[in-house]
This record gives structure tokens, sequence and C-alpha cells, in this order.
């Protein structure tokens, strides 16, 4: 399934991500971003992923966290939605999980590999999913979302991350 979402296949909040990924088969891009990732974050020294750019801001290492704790809950929604599962499922706060996941003491290295196996599985979920499956949709933070929209949301949440990434912390 290449084809983007239809805006009504996730709330409007979300086109702020989807609206960021390039055309192109979602699998691939995707999978791209690993290079990608790997590449940018090799150029970031341990000592600099504990910098925040002001106060109460999150560190490279937390905003990073950031990005695979929402792999990770995505990626479930995704799983639902495409199982036909109408259970409306909880949104998560993120202001809540990154104060408590202890990215901070993680070293950027572990993170980066973290994100690779995370990303990978996601993608190893996604090559499952049949045309029909893509489209399935079901609530989550009391909003409708298609599985397909899931995975152009992860795209593109990535390049806003390492958007604010490069223009505020390197």
């Amino acid at each position: 399934m290449n084809s983007r979402p239809q805006a009504n296949e996730y709330a409007s909040y979300y086109g702020k991500y989807v609206n960021l990924v390039p055309d192109g088969n979602i699998l691939e891009i995707l999978s791209d971003q690993i290079l990608s990732v790997e590449k940018l974050f090799s150029g970031i020294t341990e000592e600099k992923s504990k910098f925040r750019y002001a106060e109460g801001k999150w560190s490279i290492r937390e905003l990073f966290g950031h990005i695979i704790d929402t792999e990770r809950v995505f990626a479930y929604r995704a799983l639902r939605f495409s199982r036909n599962d109408k259970t409306a499922l909880p949104g998560f706060e993120q202001d809540d999980f990154v104060p408590n996941s202890n990215h901070d003491n993680v070293l950027l290295q572990n993170l980066v590999e973290e994100f690779i196996l995370v990303r990978k599985s996601n993608i190893k979920l996604f090559e499952s999913f049949t045309d029909e499956m893509w489209l399935r949709t079901g609530t989550a933070s009391e909003n409708k979302m298609s599985a397909r929209a899931v995975a152009f949301n992860l795209a593109g949440h990535l390049i806003h991350h390492t958007n604010v990434l490069k223009e505020k912390y390197l």
C-alpha cells in the first residue's frame, strides 16, 4: 500500500506529521530512515546527548527515547487496527512518559540500537499487512485512525523530531 492516507484516516493533529512524509513506498521510507538515524546520531557524542537547549526541555537522549516510545505505542495501535479490533485505545501522555523513562541514563548508542530494532520490527509487521488491513481503522485517543495512517505518522514523527534536533540542539 503506497498511497498516502486520506485526511479522514487520522486526527487533524497528525497532519503535521503525515504531510512531512515524501511520496513513495512507505515501507522503503521507514527503512531508509534507519540509515538516516544512524548517520545523524553517530555524530553526537555521549556527552552532547545530555544537552538540553533550554531549562525544562528534553535532552537529546530523552527526545530520542520519546521517538522510540512513540514507535512502540503507535505500532501497537496499527496491530490492533489491522486485526479489526474495534476496542477504543487510550492515549498516552508523552509528558508523563519522558520523565519516567530513564532515557537520560541510557547511552545514546544503546538508544540508537533500540530504535533500529523497534523500527525493523515495525517494518516486519507492516510488511505482513494486506491492502485491506492497511485500510482498517480503529480508535485511539478518541480519534479514528487507519493502520496506513499510523505508518505515515511514524515516518513523519521521526522527520519532525530530527528537524527539531537539527534546529535546536546541534
